[in-house]
């Protein structure tokens, strides 16, 4: 992965970052500050702005700058970064703890569903915020906010399966002009009010705390706003490495951010008016359609990066384990990072126009926005300890220090987050409540089904020695059985047995195993191992970010004794059929809930990438 950074120049790269990485934040300049003073809890007076513009700034600062730039960054799981890494890295760092590795999955699993959440709401609200300028133009616009806002989701949702490559050049020139356009308001303002930057101090905020700690807490959940989308400097560090994340960070975008936020300020002490929307009110009128349009782009990158993001989380937890196969379409031939999930682009566009029919306005959705966010950052910082703590073996009080008092900032807003349960917060709960349910009752279910097929298995080797007494007859070609367990008789085989009574000349059984690592090298690809009569046993090592290839794995055995030929192979799968049955196991509506996911799970032989015109499934019938 790092191979790939170093072909790419810095400042390409440190581009490309502005436009993925940095759209979500960068938009927050839209609704932001409008709910802080929109919220009615912070009277409006020349000294309250000035403490909530050095919150803001010092929520910039401890939060993005610090957490997660100087902090965050360094745990990378070999170049990767996001919840899914930080979760693997974790879980191996206490791996010989294992109720405690048990209950530190189920937290990060569940800031993985967030993720889905902050998904729905993320579009929703920027987009929605964006087209809302138009109210500024002329109130008579109002009436078509929500149909323009549900006619580009649909736009962008629609172009997804076409790929990003073509128009993924675009974002960061985009971004950028963002960036400028949103600093250059901002200083047009501020040289009206130079001493508006006396808010960088951070004497005015913890004046303001002191002052009104009730109100502090009532509006951390507003202010949270102002940093929703920096978790994506750590989901992101794949794709652009450290280097040019901190780079774009530190040089455009807390700059432009900074000036924007302290503009606003600026304005609203010349024109307390301007509060019901003061990032348009900040432009002049000949500037506001076509600042508009340039928003409306703006979030519209955003909303693009975070639905990439939403395919590459669902294909990694799917490796994992948590939920079935799913259609995977690649939409690079160079990138294989562009993929497309049509259960997943399809579901979250059902969901995001739920939202806006919903809530409405992105003042509405700021409600539901925050506790999604502040959730998944309080796990981030949990299970940084853990990584620092067990798996970099720093000492236990360094690492409480280092992580608790990100961990009492996160508490604060996640706190103050909670207060807006019941006007929305509610709703990417209920997102990630459904989500989790889903992905615990399949990795039940197939740990069940696991132990099922282990009860009735038969051991591998004593089965061959017992079919070679009195060996069926042989067929020419190779027969690759794909097992799920080690060391044992596939169903397939024992159907082709009955049915065929024939023996191919040379039999793979493969076992493809998944790891908590996102990419596992070619050198460690394969093991295989001899069982006579031309049988091995083949293993299959895959990281959560790697594309299974069956086939292209195999084609790698010729030196290690074993030669595959793609033309003379066969390929054999169990198909099971399962059946909930009363008793042990899982509740019956979960059992049948499984059984319905194991049902309409994509098909193996796709997800393994193993030709179509090559593979025989054989079912079979399991009561759980």
């Amino acid at each position: 992965m790092m191979e790939q950074h170093g072909k790419s120049s810095l400042a390409a790269l440190t581009l490309g970052a502005i436009g993925v990485v940095y759209g979500d934040i960068g938009t927050s300049v839209l609704y932001a500050m409008k709910e802080v003073f929109g919220s009615g809890h912070v009277e409006f007076t020349p000294d309250n702005i000035y403490g909530i513009l050095s919150i803001f700034f010092w929520t910039l600062t401890v939060i993005v700058s610090i957490k997660y730039v100087a902090l965050v960054l360094r745990a990378d799981n070999h170049g990767e970064g996001g919840l899914v890494a930080m979760l693997a890295l974790a879980s191996m760092a206490v791996k010989d703890r294992p109720v405690l590795r048990q209950r530190m999955l189920i937290v990060g699993i569940f800031g993985t569903c967030l993720f889905y959440g902050d998904g729905v709401i993320t579009p929703a609200i920027s987009v929605l915020s964006a087209v809302e300028g138009l109210e500024v133009v002329s109130p008579a616009f109002k009436k078509y906010v929500i149909p323009i806002t549900i006619v580009i989701l649909f736009g962008l949702f629609a172009v997804q399966k076409r790929g990003t490559s073509g128009i993924g050049k675009f974002f960061g020139p985009i971004t950028v002009v963002w960036f400028a356009v949103i600093a250059a308001l901002g200083l047009y303002h501020i040289a009206s009010h130079p001493e508006i930057m006396w808010a960088l101090s951070p004497h005015y905020a913890v004046q303001f705390i002191i002052s009104e700690p009730t109100v502090t807490f009532l509006i951390l959940g507003a202010v949270v706003l102002c940093v929703t989308g920096g978790e994506a400097l750590y989901a992101d560090m794949g794709h652009f490495g450290k280097k040019p994340i901190r780079l774009a960070w530190f040089f455009v975008v807390m700059p432009a951010l900074t000036l924007n936020y302290f503009g606003q300020g600026a304005l609203l002490l010349s024109d307390p008016t301007a509060v019901a929307n003061p990032f348009f009110n900040m432009a002049p009128d000949w500037l506001l359609v076509p600042l508009v349009g340039l928003a409306t782009a703006a979030t519209v990158i955003a909303s693009q990066a975070l639905i990439s993001g939403a395919f590459s989380v669902t294909k990694q937890v799917v490796q994992m384990g948590f939920l079935p196969r799913l259609q995977v379409l690649h939409t690079s031939v160079k990138d294989t990072g562009q993929i497309y999930i049509p259960f997943v682009n399809w579901g979250l566009f059902a969901v995001i126009v739920l939202a806006v029919m919903m809530f409405k306005s992105s003042s509405n959705l700021a409600a539901a926005y925050g506790i999604a966010v502040c959730t998944d950052m309080l796990i981030t910082t949990v299970l940084t300890f853990f990584v620092i703590h067990y798996g970099w073996k720093y000492p236990f009080w360094w690492c409480l220090a280092a992580t608790g008092f990100f961990f009492v900032v996160d508490l604060a807003f996640w706190a103050s987050n909670l207060l807006k349960l019941f006007e929305g917060g509610w709703f990417p709960l209920l997102i990630a409540s459904v989500i989790m349910m889903l992905m615990l009752t399949w990795r039940d279910g197939r740990g069940i089904l696991h132990e099922k097929r282990q009860e009735d298995a038969l051991d591998l080797t004593s089965f061959l020695e017992a079919v070679f007494l009195s060996p069926p007859t042989r067929v020419e070609g190779t027969a690759v059985f794909l097992t799920s367990g080690k060391g044992s008789v596939p169903n397939a085989m024992l159907h082709n047995l009955k049915h065929n009574k024939v023996l191919h000349h040379q039999n793979l059984f493969v076992n493809v195993q998944n790891h908590e690592v996102p990419w596992v090298d070619d050198a460690e690809r394969l093991q295989i191992k001899a069982l006579g009569h031309d049988c091995w046993q083949v293993e299959i090592h895959y990281g959560f970010k790697d594309d299974p290839d069956v086939p292209g794995a195999l084609s790698h055995l010729k030196g290690l004794g074993c030669e595959v030929s793609p033309m003379t192979t066969s390929y054999f799968l169990s198909r099971d059929s399962i059946v909930p049955t009363v008793g042990s196991g899982m509740p019956a509506w979960r059992e049948k809930l499984f059984a319905q996911m194991h049902l309409n799970a994509s098909s193996a032989a796709d997800f393994l990438n193993l030709p179509s015109n090559s593979v025989v499934e054989l079912g079979s019938k399991i009561e759980i």
